[in-house]
Order: C-alpha cells, then structure tokens, then sequence
C-alpha cells in the first residue's frame, strides 16, 4: 500500500464538478451523520491528520487524501457530517451535491454501530439515489460494551449492499475496508431496484410528475428524487413540503422495521452515559459541575505555568546580551543591534515566554474535554440562556474555544448553521478572554488582591478570582448576543439538532499531538508573526524623542485625560492600544513607560512590579478597572483579520472591535464614579 497525502477546501457545487480522476483512480466518498467516527476513519485511509473531536459538527470542508492499493489509486472525499439529504446547512448542501453529481465511484456510509437505526435514514436515502454503497459500521466497541449486537449479514441482505464493522482507532479493521471497496468497485451490481416503496399516494404523485418531466429529460425514479430534494422542478412550496415529509416518514418507518431485525439489545443502552448526564446536565448541578471544571482547569494553568514561564523567561533573558555581543562583533551599527535584541528579539522572546506555558496546559485540558465528550454538555447547559438572547446554543462551544484563542472561536463559529447566529457568535467571542490575557490578568489579581498568601493559597485564590471575572465575561457575552439580536441582528433563535456523543476514552496521544501542534504552536506562531513588527514599533516610539521626551510619553499624554475619566491614565491606554498585535505585551509595555527606560521590563518578581505600579498612583480600582478593560476592549490583530476573512465584511470587523472596546470604557467609568 502506497499513501498520498492532499487537503482541499471545496464548498461550492462548481468545485465539486471540477474534481476529476484518471483512468487508474477511483473516487470514494466517506458520508455519515456528525460524530460517528468519518474523519478518524479517512485519516487512518489516507495517513492524513484532519482534526477529530467528540462532538458535532468538526468537519466544515472536503477534505481529499488518497492510498494506493493493487496498482489503483483511491481517491477518499471526507464529506461534512449530514443527517439528511435534505439539508438544514451550508456544509450539508456541500455532501448533498457531492453525492448527487454522482462523482464517487463508491459512497461509503459511515454509521453509529449504537445510533443504528437514527443512521439508516440517510443510508436509504443514499440508496434512493445510487446503488453504489457500503456501509461501514463504526464504533463496533462500544456497541459491544452496551452489549448491542448487530447481524451484520442479515442486515447486508436487507440493504442489498455490503456491511462491515469498524473500530476508528484500530487501523487493522478499518483497511478492511479497502478490500470490500476494491471488490464492490470491480463489480458492482448493476440491477439498481429502489428499497423504498412508498404508501400508494406518494407512488401515484411521484409517477405523474415523472411523467410530466418526460420532456425535461428526467431519466429515472432517482434523477426525479433528486430534482424533488432541491425543488428544481418548482413544485409549489407547501406541495414540495407535503412530499418530502411523506418520502422522511416512510424511510424513517424502513429504517424503524429494518433496525429492529437487526439490532438485539441485552442491556439497556446508555445506562453509565445517563446516571453522569443527570449530574452534568441536570438543572441543580449542571451549573455547578461547569463553574467547578472551569475553577479546577484556572487552577491547574495558573500553578503550573509559573514554573515554566519564569524559566524561560530567565534563558530568554541570559541570551540578549551575548546576542548583542555577538551582532557587534559582525559589525552591526549599534543603534541596529538595539533595534534587534532590545525591540524585535525581547518582544518575541516575552511572548514565547508568557503564552507558551499557559497554552501547553490550557490546551491540551480543552482537548481532553473535546475527546471524552463534555463539550455538548456544555452547549445543552447554555443552551436555554443563549436562545433567551435569540441566539444558538451552539454558541457555547465556540465561545469555550475562545477562551484558548479568540481567534481560533471565531473560525469555530462556522459549526453554527444559522448566518444571523454564526455572526451574533463571531462579533461576540472576544468578550471572553484569550489565553493570551489570563498571564497579565492573573498578575495584577495576584499583586492587588491575594499578595502575601501562601504559594497554594494564592494559586487558589487567584484561580478563584479569575473564574469570577471569567464569569463575567459569560454574562456580558450574553447580554452583548441580546444587544444584538435586538438591534444589528434581529430575528427569533434556530432550531437545531444538539447531539450529546457517549463519553468515550480519551486517546492520550491524539490529546497531545493535536493539542501541541494543531493548536499551541499554531497560535504561537501567528502570534510572533504579528509581534515581530511590533517590537520594532514599540522600540522606535520608546527611543526616538522630541525635546528630550519619547514620543510614547506625547502619545500617552494625548490619552490621558480619557483614561483617568474610567479610573486608568494615559500609559495604561497607550500600552493597550500598542497591545493591538498581541495581549500579552500590554502590561510589559506599561511598565516600561512608568521606568521611561525604552525596554520591556521582566515582571517575574510581582513584588518589585507591584511597587512599581503604587508608586505611580495605582490603587485596588486602578488595578481592577485595569482587569475590566483586559477583559472588554478590541480584539487582537489576529481575531481582527480572522472576522474580517469570516464575514467578508470590514463592518462587522469594525463593529467586532466597537462593540466590547465600549462596553469596558462604559464599565470602567461606572466603576471608577462608583469607587
């Protein structure tokens, strides 16, 4: 066996017919309802790494990877999870017409071996279309533990193709597969008789708009079941609906009559998965459950990324001057070498630093949620508060991926179908905070208001106070959805169809390749991307003065009167605003400017900073509206530009970046009249 390895990104019903194949490839196409294991299955395929996740909705796009077996090259096409073919969103349209322009040489249909009977709905409306099909039936496992038996011969006979059992993770039984694909694509059965017989009104409508499609060119039951899906045949809407709900109702009574002569149950199903869910998405401790996984994840980021940071920090740090030694003995000109270590190297290397540990705690955590399945959980607790803002529920998940980076939350958003929701999400995902802000927010909350303390305690206490703020940010998410559902956005909340996965094993390994590479090196590296050209801009306006002042002390002069207006000054806003690259400079940058020394100053010793600060007027309110506005003002560059790519619109980028820069300048100045 021979591997190639292609991703593509193909959303629109012309790059679909674009795809072509040559005399020795063979075109499969992997479909199946979300979370059952498809995208595991095509990565094992194909030796692609396409991300995998223990709830609905991962895949967003095509993806195309390929393996060579017995001289033919097989070309796998990994489809968007699908319930139907009558589709309910954009990524459903994409496998809907992937299938319909008859593309694949085979269409393997990837089922839940414990869903069976859910899954066969869209296995028959396949098999409305094309004979070519195989079902795989995944998740074999757990199906064995709940004690679930499938006749799989039995099962193959009543649908008239072949079925084979898998288990994603176990590569062995998934080639299988290659095998029944090679043999069912030499010969496939060429007498295509329709599994469904509908109730005899539904025949007799069926045959007579057949008949009157005759001069259209309708070649057959199945081109007719597909023009009747799209309504390309401009059927009167409640005529249209009235058929398909019909057609729904009699596959699903197939799929009803075929599972249960197949699946033999002897136990009952979801027992364990129950007896947790009535505690982590019950209405007395699903709340409760989420507030104190959210506490335990801050407490076990913020303990252990101190260590590593400071580490780091201190090498990073014994490396300058030999780098600036190093620069002028090859004759670089002095002001060069400043630029170099002092600005571009002490700005990249105090980003590594700071975001570098947090994120390799932070993420991989996330992910582990991600893996056993506790992240719909999330969504279904939330989900009542969302639609009370006329938003999704779904929006809960993007917004806990937000919390890693904003950036990567708003991408995220897509898994929303609604475009009013999905954008409701997007402008509202900066409200909480980044990964990028938890170093600084959890400094000056150490510094203020848990100083003194011992190591345990105050990692505690600052866990504490972090989730309230963290809280916070939840409610004005909130709240800013309603603002727009009201306003910008109107509209009433979505239906939609939440599934809640089993609990499953976490794969450790996967845990940690995907959450290191895919996701903390990813955003590490668009953010020393960004923070490059940034040092050296912070570097310049620190340095370069205009009668004997820099001009950062010009610049925060200008913003001074507004910040003292919510409780702040002018070098706090600068540095904030000089933070547009990347959070993480923001307190670095303010206490360069207090010491007036035109270099990032090192804050591991809290104490000394803490000094630092009080002696330029810092008091409690200073350092909590400080906190406020961390939590609520634009989001950074990165997020900026990814809005932009999401909705194609600088409007909605702009308004991303008005809307929560004003909600913390309000909160701040309530705050500071208030104290």
């Amino acid at each position: 066996m021979g591997l190639t390895r292609t991703s593509v990104g193909i959303e629109t019903i012309t790059e679909i017919k674009n795809i072509s194949k040559t005399n020795n490839q063979k075109i499969v196409a992997l479909i199946g309802n979300p979370n059952v294991g498809k995208s595991s299955i095509f990565n094992t395929l194909t030796g692609m790494h396409q991300h995998t996740g223990n709830w609905p909705g991962k895949t967003v796009k095509i993806a195309i990877g390929s393996r060579k077996y017995n001289n033919t090259e097989y070309v796998f096409v990994d489809l968007p999870g699908c319930y139907s073919l009558s589709p309910n969103s954009p990524e459903e349209i994409v496998s809907r017409d992937f299938i319909y322009t008859q593309k694949s040489d085979v269409t393997v249909v990837v089922c839940d071996a414990t869903s069976l009977e859910r899954n066969l709905n869209l296995v028959l409306q396949i098999k409305e279309i094309t004979d070519n099909v195989i079902v795989c039936l995944n998740l074999m496992d757990e199906a064995h533990k709940k004690k679930i038996h499938i006749d799989i011969n039995k099962l193959s006979k009543l649908l008239r193709c072949p079925v084979i059992g898998t288990v994603a993770h176990k590569k062995e039984k998934v080639l299988r597969l290659i095998e029944v694909i090679e043999s069912y694509v030499k010969e496939p059965d060429d007498d295509f008789e329709p599994l469904i017989t509908y109730p005899e009104h539904i025949e007799k409508i069926l045959s007579t708009l057949m008949s009157e499609q005759e001069t259209k060119k309708s070649k057959s039951r199945a081109d007719f079941l597909q023009a009747l899906t799209i309504n390309s045949i401009n059927l009167p809407l409640e005529e249209h609906n009235l058929i398909l709900d019909d057609i729904s109702k009699t596959i699903s009574e197939k799929a009803h009559i075929i599972s249960k002569e197949c699946v033999h149950k002897y136990s009952k199903n979801n027992d364990a998965d129950l007896k947790i869910d009535k505690i982590l998405t019950g209405k007395i401790f699903g709340f409760a459950s989420m507030l104190l996984l959210l506490f335990f994840i801050f407490w076990i980021t913020i303990s252990g990324a101190n260590y590593p940071s400071n580490l780091l920090s201190s090498l990073f740090t014994s490396l300058e001057e030999p780098l600036y030694s190093f620069l002028k003995h090859i004759k670089i000109p002095v002001i060069v070498c400043e630029m170099l270590v002092y600005g571009v190297y002490h700005i990249l290397t105090w980003i590594v630093s700071v975001m570098l540990p947090p994120m390799a705690i932070f993420f991989p955590l996330f992910t582990l949620l991600e893996d056993v399945g506790y992240l719909p959980r999330i969504a279904f607790n939330l989900d009542k508060c969302f639609k009370n803002c006329s938003a999704c529920g779904k929006q809960a998940l993007t917004m806990c991926m937000g919390f890693g980076c904003n950036s990567a939350g708003v991408v995220g958003c897509r898994i929303i179908n609604s475009p009013r929701e999905r954008l409701i999400a997007i402008l509202t995902n900066s409200f909480v905070p980044c990964n990028g802000r938890f170093p600084a927010i959890i400094a000056l909350i150490t510094m203020f208001f848990v100083s003194g303390t011992g190591t345990f305690l105050q990692n505690f206490m600052s866990a504490l106070y972090l989730s309230l703020f963290i809280l916070l940010g939840i409610s004005a998410t909130l709240f800013a959805s309603k603002l727009l559902s009201k306003t910008f956005l109107k509209g009433i909340p979505s239906t939609f169809t939440l599934e809640l996965p089993p609990y499953r094993k976490p794969q450790i390994s996967k845990i940690i390749v995907h959450s290191i590479f895919d996701r903390t090196l990813f955003v590490l590296y668009r953010a020393i991307i960004i923070a490059a050209p940034a040092g050296l801009l912070i570097w310049l306006l620190a340095n370069i003065q205009i009668n004997n002042l820099a001009i950062l002390s010009y610049i925060s002069a200008f913003f001074d009167p507004i910040g003292k207006m919510m409780g702040l000054d002018g070098i706090i806003i600068t540095a904030f605003i000089l933070g547009f690259p990347a959070n993480e400079i923001v307190l670095p940058l303010i206490i360069m400017m207090y010491l007036q020394n035109g270099i990032l100053y090192d804050i591991s010793n809290l104490s000394d900073i803490r000094n630092i600060l009080i002696t330029n007027g810092w008091t409690n309110v200073t350092a909590i509206n400080t906190i406020i506005f961390m939590l609520f003002h634009w989001p950074c560059s990165t997020t900026c530009l990814t809005i932009r790519s999401e909705t194609k619109s600088w409007k909605w980028t702009l308004l991303s970046i008005a809307l929560p820069s004003l909600f913390g300048v309000l909160l701040c100045i309530a705050i500071n009249i208030i104290f």
